[in-house]
C-alpha cells in the first residue's frame, strides 16, 4: 500500500499541484502543499507536475496482520434509488443470512438515503437483523465519495467480517474505494459465495481467464473480506412481514457527507420494452442474425411473448444493438423463465450470464453448437425459417 508525501523542505509553494490534482485532494497552508489523503486517488499527477521533486510516493508501514477476531456480521451494502431498493440487494440478503448461520453471526445491512426510514423495515422483513441507517439530504442521491466515506465510518465502527455489494455501477464504484480505505480485499463480479467454517473465512468464486474456468479467492488476513455479486445468480430471500429486527439510526459528520461533487439529475436509458435484467422472457440474438436488420426478427418475438431483447457480445460489437443488451461475462447476468438464444453459438463467456435460466431453448442451424449442451430444448435449422413460424404460431394462439 502507498501514500504520497509532501517534503515540506523542498516544497515552494508555487501551487502547480493545487492546479493538476484532478479530485482537488491538495491545499495550500502557509505556503507548503498539503495533501488530504482522503480525497487523493494516488493517480500521481502531482509528482509529475511538481518540479522540485517535493511530493514523493512511498510505502505505509502497515501490519501484514490484522486482529481479525475482532469483526463480527455479514453487511449488504443497501443500494437504493428514489428511495426503492434494488433487487440485487434481496439477493445478497438471502446469501448472507446463510452465510451468517454458518458463522454463528448477524446479518447487517447499511441503508443510506433520505426519509428511507419506513422502507427500511424491508430489509429486515428480508432477513436482515440489524440495519444501520444513516438519513441526510445529501445522501439522497448516491455521490460515491459520501457514500464511501460514511460505510468506512461504520465498518471502522461495528467491525463486520464480511462485506457485500452488487456488481452494479453502483456497487463497484463504491467497494473499491471503500476497500483501498480500509486496507482490505476485495473480489469483483463473484457469482458464487461459501464459507470455510472452520477458518471463517469467505470463499469467493467468480469466472477468471475469460470465464474458462472458476477461481476460488479468500483473503485471510484482512477484514471486512468484501465482495460484489452479479445480479440474478443468487434467488431473492423471501418477505416475511412478521419478522422482527432492529434499525440503528446512526448521526454523522457533516465532512462525512460533503462532497466535491454535485449531483445534477440522473438521466435514465431511452428504449422501450421489458428491462433485461427484470424480464421473465428473453429473446436474444448473435452472430447468426448475419446484419443489423435482422435483429427486428428478434424484437417481433420478443414483444408477441411479453419479453426483452438479449444479445451476445459478438451482435454488439458488431455495432448491431447497443450494449445495454448484452447478455455475458462482460455484459448483463439474467435468470429469466424463459431464454430464447437465436444464432448465438454458446461460448463460455455468454453462458456465464445466462446458463442459470430456468429453460433455455437454442435456435442454430450448427448441431454441435455449445448452447445445446446447456438448452433444455435445441431447434437445429434456419431461423430466419423457424422464427417467422413460431412468431406465425404463437399469434394465432392468442398469445397477443
Amino acid at each position: 500500500m502507498s501514500t504520497l508525501r509532501v517534503i515540506k523542505e523542498k516544497c515552494a509553494g508555487c501551487g502547480i499541484c493545487v492546479k493538476v490534482c484532478p479530485v482537488s485532494a491538495i491545499t495550500m497552508v502557509e505556503k507548503k502543499a498539503v495533501i488530504n489523503l482522503d480525497k487523493c486517488t494516488l493517480c500521481g499527477a502531482c509528482i509529475s507536475a511538481c518540479k522540485f521533486d517535493a511530493i514523493v510516493r512511498e510505502k505505509e508501514e502497515k501490519a501484514r496482520r490484522q486482529d481479525v477476531s475482532a469483526y463480527k456480521g455479514v453487511w449488504v451494502f443497501a443500494e437504493q434509488r428514489e428511495g426503492k431498493i434494488a433487487p440485487v440487494v434481496y439477493e445478497l440478503l438471502a446469501k448472507a443470512r446463510q452465510l451468517a448461520d454458518d458463522l454463528g453471526t448477524y446479518v447487517g445491512a447499511v441503508f443510506l438515503g433520505y426519509n428511507i426510514k419506513e422502507t427500511a423495515k424491508e430489509l429486515i422483513w428480508r432477513g436482515t437483523d440489524k440495519v444501520f441507517l444513516v438519513e441526510d439530504e445529501k445522501l439522497v442521491n448516491y455521490v460515491a465519495e459520501s457514500y464511501s466515506r460514511t460505510i468506512i465510518h461504520l465498518v471502522n465502527k461495528y467491525k463486520p467480517e464480511i462485506f457485500l455489494a452488487g456488481a452494479t455501477s453502483c456497487g463497484r464504484s463504491l467497494v473499491s474505494r471503500i476497500a483501498v480505505k480500509l486496507y482490505t480485499g476485495l473480489t469483483a463480479d463473484c457469482t458464487g459465495l461459501d464459507i470455510d467454517r472452520e477458518r471463517r473465512i469467505l470463499i469467493q468464486t467468480r469466472p477468471a481467464f475469460g470465464g474458462n474456468i472458476m477461481a476460488q479467492i479468500i483473503s485471510p488476513d484482512f477484514r471486512p473480506q468484501m465482495a460484489t455479486v452479479r445480479h440474478k445468480v443468487m434467488p431473492e430471500a423471501k418477505a416475511d412481514r412478521s419478522r422482527q429486527g432492529e434499525i440503528i439510526t446512526e448521526k454523522v459528520e457533516k465532512s462525512l457527507v460533503e462532497s466535491a461533487v454535485e449531483f445534477l439529475r440522473f438521466v435514465k436509458e431511452e428504449g422501450s420494452g421489458v428491462n433485461l435484467a427484470e424480464a421473465d422472457i428473453i429473446v436474444s440474438g448473435g452472430r447468426g442474425l448475419g446484419k443489423p436488420e435482422n435483429f427486428s426478427l428478434i424484437r417481433e418475438l420478443a414483444e408477441v411473448l411479453g419479453g426483452a431483447v438479449g444479445a451476445s457480445r459478438a451482435a454488439v460489437d458488431a455495432g448491431w444493438i447497443p450494449y445495454s443488451h448484452q447478455v455475458g461475462q462482460t455484459g448483463r447476468t439474467v435468470c429469466p423463465k424463459i431464454y430464447i438464444a437465436c444464432g448465438i453459438s454458446g461460448q463460455i463467456q455468454h453462458l456465464v450470464g445466462m446458463q442459470s435460466s430456468k429453460i433455455i431453448v437454442a435456435i442454430n442451424k450448427d448441431p454441435d453448437a455449445p448452447i445445446f449442451k446447456v438448452a433444455s430444448y435445441g431447434l437445429v435449422g434456419d431461423l430466419f425459417k423457424i422464427i417467422p413460424v413460431l412468431i406465425k404460431n404463437l399469434k394465432e394462439a392468442g398469445i397477443k
